[in-house]
């Protein structure tokens, strides 16, 4: 499993957050055949919903989703409090040419439009509270930049994520990923901002210290320099779908009476398959028959 450690520096007047992916990346990469590019922006939100998520309290789902009108189409990545991630983009085979730096042209796949985040809760003791929906226009599309600037203008946080996915031609083909979070809270100095500005900006690459070996820790070391890191707590991370049989029955018998009773009159069944991990899922002639009976008598 991969891993996410969080914690504070400077007095506590510094939060961060770090984590290792490659794994899960690489099975997101598996499910849902992605172009490199596509890899490259899914699994940037995958880190980057990990890493805010770490930073919240008493939230049952925290997603983040990009509606724009690039190749790429759109973006969504959940994050549970248990470690669990799943998302998937609109259009899998989208691809560029790589940009002028030599790296994934995201911004391009993405494009403009707007960068959503949601905070949903209740689900444990079964209430169905209304979500917090925050967002921003996108900024560059390249999703670390837009998640910095969600945290600024929406929370008020000031904010530097860096985020990276590293691929190979060969399987499997993640050969890193990760990101981290830094958060300036109340308190912070100006010397400690400056500080930490220098050391990220002449730190190198996330993947290439990921691909060398470098685990959570290591990366939080990287953005701090010689400021001393006090952990807090740490979780296992990983891709988890929610998605299941009685999910499926579920969705078709929120359809209603009329749409349930073409499938059973018209398909003998329902089929259909998760966007999040690509399980197919069939409703069966006599589980239509027990939905249809279900509706009548409500």
């Amino acid at each position: 499993m991969d891993k996410l450690i969080h914690g504070t520096a400077a007095d506590d007047t510094v939060r961060v957050v770090a984590a290792v992916a490659t794994k899960t990346v690489e099975e997101v990469v598996s499910r849902h055949g992605l172009s490199p590019t596509a890899t490259a922006a899914l699994g940037r939100t995958l880190i980057g919903a990990a890493l805010l998520g770490a930073t919240q309290k008493d939230f049952d789902r925290l997603t983040i989703k990009l509606e724009s009108d690039g190749p790429i189409r759109g973006i969504v990545a959940e994050a549970r409090p248990n470690g669990a991630l799943r998302g998937y983009v609109k259009n899998a085979l989208a691809d560029l040419p790589a940009n002028g730096n030599g790296k994934f042209d995201v911004g391009g796949a993405v494009g403009a439009g707007t960068f959503f985040v949601i905070r949903e809760s209740g689900f444990e003791l079964g209430l169905h509270n209304a979500p917090y929906v925050g967002s921003v226009p996108i900024q560059t599309g390249e999703i670390g930049d837009d998640l910095a600037f969600y945290l600024a203008k929406s929370e008020l946080i000031p904010s530097a994520v860096l985020l990276g996915v590293l691929l190979k031609n060969t399987e499997p083909f993640v050969a890193a990923a990760g990101g981290v979070l830094v958060q300036m809270l109340p308190g912070a100095n100006e010397h400690i901002i400056t500080m930490i500005e220098d050391t990220i900006a002449h730190a190198p690459h996330l993947t290439s210290v990921i691909g060398d070996g470098a685990g959570p820790e290591e990366l939080a070391a990287l953005v701090l320099g010689e400021i001393e890191f006090k952990k807090l707590g740490e979780r296992e991370i990983g891709f988890e779908c929610t998605c299941s049989q009685e999910r499926a029955i579920t969705m078709v018998e929120a359809l209603g009476r009329d749409d349930v009773h073409s499938m059973l009159d018209d398909d003998k069944g329902a089929a259909m398959t998760c966007g999040f991990c690509g399980a197919d899922y069939k409703v069966s002639e006599a589980e239509l028959a027990a939905i249809l009976e279900r509706i009548s008598r409500a």
